[in-house]
């Protein structure tokens, strides 16, 4: 059973779409269940001032993408690090034990766009 803030974002989601000038990119996916997600990061002042997503999933994927953009909209590289699968699932009211990994998708994508951020920076550095 999902709580009403899942079926919210699964019927509205948050964010979706893609950056196309995105500075960091994070592609995740699971492969016992198909669910595949990116999620694209626009960052100034090293601030997350936009984050989109695309899902390729069930509900909970798409809740827990669009979750997540609105938990690290706003906030700094350092913040946005910090939030944690737990956190993703909790914002949403939980889910169910079976769809747990959707939420360690959300916080997997995020990570991996702001790793690829900071690789692209480290690139320039060295330019």
């Amino acid at each position: 059973m999902y709580s009403d803030k899942v079926m919210a974002h699964f019927a509205n989601p948050h964010n979706v779409g893609e950056i196309p000038d995105a500075d960091g990119i994070g592609k995740v996916g699971n492969p016992q269940c198909g669910d595949v997600m990116w999620l694209y990061i626009k960052v100034k002042n090293n601030i997350l001032t936009d984050i989109k997503f695309k899902t390729f999933g069930c509900g909970a994927a798409i809740a827990t993408s669009s979750m997540i953009t609105d938990l690290a909209k706003g906030k700094t590289i350092e913040e946005a690090k910090k939030i944690s699968r737990q956190d993703v699932a909790d914002s949403l009211d939980g889910l169910p034990p079976t769809k747990m990994h959707c939420s360690n998708l959300a916080a997997d994508a995020l990570r991996e766009a702001i790793k690829d951020y900071e690789a692209k920076l480290a690139e320039k550095a060295r330019a």
